[in-house]
């Protein structure tokens, strides 16, 4: 007996062999660690608790008349803070975040004695897109700076 294959066939294998094809990738994304998925910000719902205040700090510091300006060039990161603000009485920390990579991250303090500036050497970054934190106090108010830079 011979099986007689009409157009309604060839669509179910199509199909069949389309679903096929995005189950394994679905499946090798899941299961090999070369494709991390992590969260950018741990405890999310956590984090969006304190949203509010977050917006109050980022107003707050783009309210400031003179503001801390972050200068990316061929060696590091600089964040400098103007000559208005006592370089002592500035308290705080640079968080500086890679979306690509959670291994990368890293925190510095941000305590001053004589210049209001900190710089970072390029041999701590790799090149690519970067998201700088800065959540700093001063005069008993607390500014939050957010900034994306590209490293090269």
């Amino acid at each position: 007996m011979k099986i007689k294959n009409n157009w309604g066939t060839y669509i179910v294998i199509a199909f069949a062999l389309f679903i096929s094809f995005i189950m394994y990738f679905v499946l090798k994304v899941q299961s090999d660690s070369k494709y991390d998925n992590d969260l950018v910000v741990e405890e999310y719902y956590k984090h969006d608790v304190h949203f509010q205040d977050e917006m109050a700090r980022i107003q707050s510091a783009h309210d400031l008349k003179d503001k801390p300006v972050i200068t990316v060039d061929a060696n590091g990161v600089t964040v400098a803070f103007p000559t208005v603000f006592t370089p002592k009485e500035i308290k705080g920390t640079v968080a500086l975040y890679r979306a690509s990579n959670k291994k990368f991250d890293f925190q510095l303090p941000l305590s001053f004695t004589d210049s209001a500036s900190l710089f970072i050497p390029k041999d701590k970054l790799i090149g690519g897109e970067w998201y700088i934190n800065m959540e700093w106090k001063y005069d008993g108010r607390s500014y939050l700076t957010k900034e994306k830079v590209y490293i090269k």
